[in-house]
């Protein structure tokens, strides 16, 4: 059987598809009550307007649907490891010119890193920097 690729988003999500598809890698397969039954309370969104997004996500191809009674579930086809490493790779092209080191550096600089952080991120750096 043929391994069909990954999904990948033509481009990065708006902050509002971003924040529903975090609920549905969080719970895997969710119905449009789902999703609002996981917005903290303070955030009002409309039924139509999650299911309206949801649909946008899947023709994006972010998102597959099936049938489940007079609604439908859907679930992520773009793992959010993979929209990760995408976005990444975006944000240094775009921001960082290309430039991994300087997208660490400003990482490195801008953000507060706990002791424990700065050890695994220099475990992460030895170990890729033995690998071909």
């Amino acid at each position: 059987m043929a391994r069909h690729p990954e999904p990948e988003a033509s481009r990065p999500l708006t902050p509002v598809e971003l924040e529903l598809m975090h609920i549905v890698w969080k719970q895997g397969e969710v119905s449009v009550a789902d999703v609002l039954a996981a917005l903290p309370p303070e955030r009002e969104l409309a039924y139509t307007s999650v299911s309206t997004v949801l649909r946008i996500l899947e023709q994006k191809g972010v998102l597959v649907s099936r049938k489940q009674g007079r609604g439908h579930l859907y679930s992520a086809t773009l793992p959010r490891e993979t929209y990760e490493a995408q976005s990444l790779r975006h944000l240094m092209d775009t921001v960082f010119d290309g430039t991994p080191s300087a997208l660490v550096a400003r990482l490195v600089e801008a953000v507060p890193l706990a002791p424990d952080e700065v050890e695994q991120i220099r475990k992460l750096l030895k170990s890729k920097g033995s690998k071909p």
